[in-house]
């Protein structure tokens, strides 16, 4: 199933009617009914292509792309030009449409969009896949480490060897106040550490890299100039 970047129906036509004219089209099609219920669309049955919102018409075109029970589906920039509350009540229909097991293929640039959804992600430049991996072992390999700083409520009796832990690349300690730098797991065994050693922490702030620092370590540009481009 394919729900393309740019797609149109004719303005006039009825969403009953597009979906039951393409579900003409093939052998066992899935009933359309039941993808308006799960799409959400279910009270635009009567309701015209032209009076459609952004966020609705792209339901319309998802539902299009699924009714022949695809096992794959290619999704390309699906919530470009959709406000906040319409890309996130997307974001849960595709959540929906993955766990009924339809392998999705999803094009996108917004980087929080594959951070939620995506259980491998591509990272493609100019072309060429760069990067493939699952989102957290991307971060890890390409984004930089976490950083933190960490104020104890009482500095320690004795010496702590945090530099030992897995996943900790440096944690310097003056009186109460702790800098860590890291794996997000190193920082988890840093708390590990801490409490094993009954100290608590008063107050942190943290800077953990995404996959928008992966896109930039991998091309050289952030994601906002590969748009301006495309």
């Amino acid at each position: 199933g394919v729900q393309l970047q740019s797609a149109a129906l004719p303005p006039r036509l009825k969403v009953s009617e597009a979906l039951e004219l393409y579900s003409a089209l093939y052998p066992q099609p899935r009933p359309w009914r039941e993808l308006m219920e799960l799409l959400g669309i279910e009270d635009k049955s009567h309701s015209r292509i032209e009076r459609l919102s952004g966020g609705e018409r792209q339901r319309v075109f998802i539902a299009l792309a699924l009714l022949n029970h695809p096992e794959l589906a290619f999704l390309d920039e699906l919530t470009t030009a959709l406000d906040p509350q319409s890309r996130r009540n997307m974001w849960s229909l595709i959540e929906k449409v993955r766990d009924e097991g339809t392998t999705v293929v999803l094009t996108t640039h917004y980087m929080e969009e594959a951070e939620r959804l995506c259980d491998r992600v591509a990272i493609i430049d100019r072309g060429r896949i760069v990067a493939l991996d699952t989102v957290p072992q991307l971060i890890e390999s390409y984004a930089g480490d976490t950083t933190a700083e960490l104020i104890l409520r009482e500095p320690p009796a004795g010496k702590l060897n945090l530099d030992s832990l897995p996943g900790v690349n440096n944690a310097d300690l003056e009186g109460r106040e702790l800098t860590f730098r890291g794996t997000a797991s190193g920082l988890q065994e840093v708390f590990t550490e801490l409490s094993a050693q009954d100290l608590t922490v008063s107050n942190m702030t943290t800077s953990t890299p995404g996959l928008e620092d992966v896109f930039l370590a991998l091309t050289g540009r952030s994601i906002s100039a590969e748009e301006q481009t495309v």
